[in-house]
Order: C-alpha cells, then structure tokens, then sequence
C-alpha cells in the first residue's frame, strides 16, 4: 500500500474546516436502543434541532483523500463524521474530534476499496452483487423503527443535523453489499465440523463449573486505525465517552471489528476461556455494571462491558413466586398475627405455582408476584432455608422479613452446570467468526495493494 500525507497549509486549514463543521452540526445522540442495563443518551423530547449548515465555501471541492483514483472530498468527510456523531451517540469534543474524523476517513476508504472490488468482480464475473435502493431502502426502514420514526421522519432527523440521506444509504449500500459478497464466496465453502462442535460442547461442559459472564464487547481493530497507539488512544475515548452515558450498542455498531458489532456488541453469556487470554484475567476481577479499560490484544484493542455474572455449577437455581402482605418492622403482636392468618388462608387455595396468583387475590391485602430465577446463595437469609427445603411445587409457612410477611413457592429448581451448549448455537457463532475473520483478512489484502493518498 502506498501512503502519502500531504499536510501543507492548505490541506490543514480544509480539515480544520470540516472538523468544525462536523462539531457545529452536532446534535444529542440517535442511537439504537440500548438494553435495560447500559448507559443511555438520549436527546429531549423537545430539543430545538440544529439547523442544516452548508460545508464552508469551496469545502466541498477540497480532495481528503484519493482510493486508486478514486476522490473522498472534504464534504464526504464531514457528513459522514457527522453520521457517526449522531448515530453513535459520543458527543463530540475537541479531543474526540480527531478520533471521528480518523474513523470517519478509514471508513470511507474501505467503503471505497469494497466498492471497487465488488464492481470489478460485477464485470468480471457478469453478475448482480451490490444492494439496489429497494434494499437500502428497507434497511433505513429498519433503523427508523428501532428509533420509534417512519423513514421518512427518521431521514428528516438526521436532514436537521445537516446529514444527507445519500451518507446514510452509501454507508448501508456497502455494507449490505459486502456482506453478500463475503457470504456469496465463501459462505458455502466454509465448513463447520461435527468434530469443532463437539470439542466446543466439551469444552464448554467442562468449564461449566466456573464463572459465567454476560458481556458486551467491541474490538477496535489496530490495522484499520494505523496501530496500536491510535487503537488504544481512540479506546480510552470511547470509554470516556461511555461512562458519562454514550450507549455502549450504538458506539459497539459504529466502531467494533467484531461480528458482535452488529447486534450492538451483545456477546451473550461466555465463560472466560471463551475470551482473548488478556482479556480473561481481567473479566475475572470485574463487577457487573463495570466497563473495563482498554485491554491490548494481538489484533487491537477490547473493551468489554460486564452486564452479569453468575456461579458455576456448583450453585442451585431455583425459579420463585410469593405472596406477601406488606408489614413494617416494628408491628404489633395482633397485626402480625392477622397477617399471618390471611397467608395461611391463601395458602390452603394454592394447587401449584400457576394458582398463586388466583388464590392471592381472594385475599385484600395480599399481593403476589414472580421473584424470578436466582442462585440459592443469593437469597435473603431468610429465603434460602425454604428455597433449599422446599421441593418443586411447594409452599412455604409465612416466613417473617424486615418489609413483611411471604409464602414462598419454588416453581422450578437446577444445577447451573445442567444447561446444555445448543449446537446450532455454536455452529452460528463458529461460522460467523471464520467469516469476520475472512472478512478482515480481504479487506486488510485490498488496503495493502491500494494506492492511498491521505491529504
């Protein structure tokens, strides 16, 4: 690959320029909806919208860079740094503003490469491979439900932060595209063994006495950035940006190299073995709720968000319901005895878990709910007692707490070891990761043999 900097004064005053065109249009995040657990940013209902701003005079005839001939103008650079500020939702500062504009040109070059190697093979091999409008189309549709909008609305959003919808549909129109074309060529020419699905359920049974952890994830690929000190230097400000309430799915979809990126990071539950060895010592000593450092692995950066964390198999799950009558601590003898009266009735009407709710309500004053599923050693003290006793069905005596009085009904009971890996499951996951793998390998090819010359 060759790479020419070309940093004169009028190349620094264009980027400049576009940096803070980028900042001024700047509005509070889009963001894909974020699970219950993680941080949110979102923008008030009745938020006044940035008004739409032309790039400077003459911006948009400056050159970024050029891809093999191939022109990125100082305006795809802005619009499309706007597009990652708006649907990432990292605010933008003049310290990150450096690490969007980086992320915004890399990503502009590999849509290049992607589109001239997929047109090459179009003529080549006379076949239809990028995504029509109809496509793109349905793909905006798609975001703008996730954000509660029409895509009519949803174009309009991002119209009213001075972004084109052709940035938003050139960015989907790649990506669609090379996906097929990954999944087209080597798609069925991948194969996943019984024997690498068998060793993966062994393994996975194997360690299903140790701790399991329930992650997001995102991997900031060092090759794509220019190296590990810009892969580690953009991490520690996307996690800045994250702690003070930037949504860890929408900055995983924007700036993750991992097949997870799609689905906003969403890793699922993973026992530490299944992690990069530098990333497990330090899932071992996080907390739920944690967001870690940035983690140095051979390909990058991690940065990993700890949503929960169970026990190995050794622990008992137990799935509970009550019914309980509200009774604060320092309640006379009389009112206590009532209560409890009232339990012991309720518990007469109980036939099973699915009649506690039923026989509750009979009763004024008596409110039942499900408690879940929970490992035995972390109930109340009170509960555990009853919860290791009790067999599945059964009903517990009116048991005293600090907030009231409760009949407790284990509706269902299992070792944490007893879940058995899902083969389709993990042929999935297996085949998606050689895929990103192929995926990162051609691109990196396409970079090495590019003429890029970055103004």
């Amino acid at each position: 690959m060759m790479m020419r900097y070309l940093t004169g004064p009028a190349a620094r005053c264009a980027m400049i320029a576009c940096a803070a065109a980028a900042m001024a249009s700047a509005a509070p995040a889009l963001a894909q909806p974020a699970p219950d657990d993680a941080p949110t940013a979102t923008a008030p209902a009745d938020a006044a919208p940035a008004p739409v701003q032309a790039p400077p005079q003459g911006l948009s005839e400056s050159v970024a860079a050029v891809v093999n001939d191939d022109i990125i103008s100082t305006y795809d650079l802005s619009q499309r740094m706007r597009l990652l500020i708006a649907t990432s939702g990292v605010q933008p500062t003049e310290q990150n503003l450096p690490q969007f504009q980086r992320e915004a040109l890399v990503s502009l070059v590999d849509e290049r490469l992607q589109f001239q190697e997929l047109r090459r093979v179009e003529r080549e091999q006379k076949i239809d491979i990028l995504a029509d409008d109809q496509e793109v189309n349905e793909e905006v549709n798609g975001m703008a439900q996730q954000n509660n909008m029409s895509g009519e609305q949803f174009l309009g959003f991002l119209a009213s932060r001075g972004i084109g919808a052709d940035t938003l549909k050139q960015q989907l129109r790649a990506q669609i595209s090379w996906g097929r074309w990954i999944r087209g060529r080597y798609g069925s020419r991948l194969r996943i063994g019984d024997d690498q699905i068998a060793a993966t359920q062994a393994r996975l049974e194997a360690e299903a006495a140790k701790p399991q952890y329930n992650i997001g994830e995102v991997l900031i690929d060092a090759s794509r950035v220019g190296g590990m000190q810009q892969a580690m230097a953009g991490a520690q400000q996307l996690i800045g940006q994250m702690q003070q309430g930037a949504p860890f799915p929408a900055v995983a979809r924007q700036f993750s190299a991992l097949p997870t990126a799609a689905s906003g990071g969403e890793a699922g539950w993973v026992t530490a073995a299944d992690m990069p060895p530098e990333v497990q010592p330090v899932l071992e000593q996080m907390r739920p709720g944690q967001l870690s450092q940035p983690i140095p692995v051979k390909d990058g950066v991690y940065i990993i968000y700890l949503k929960d964390k169970r026990a190995g198999g050794d622990a008992t799950l137990v799935n509970l319901k009550q019914a309980a009558v509200a009774l604060p601590k320092d309640a006379s003898a009389a009112d206590e005895a009532a209560a409890r009266e009232k339990l012991e009735a309720v518990k007469g009407r109980i036939k099973g878990c699915d009649s506690i709710e039923a026989a509750a309500a009979k009763s004024q004053g008596v409110v039942a709910g499900d408690l879940g599923e929970a490992e035995v050693n972390d109930l109340a003290p009170q509960f555990q007692e009853a919860a290791n006793r009790l067999k599945v069905g059964e009903v517990s005596d009116p048991i005293r707490t600090p907030v009231g009085l409760h009949l407790i009904a284990v509706c269902g009971r299992r070792s944490a070891s007893a879940a058995q890996a899902d083969r389709d499951q993990i042929e999935q996951r297996l085949y998606s990761q050689q895929l990103s793998m192929i995926s990162r390998r051609y691109m990196r090819d396409l970079r090495n043999s590019a003429t890029i010359e970055t103004r």
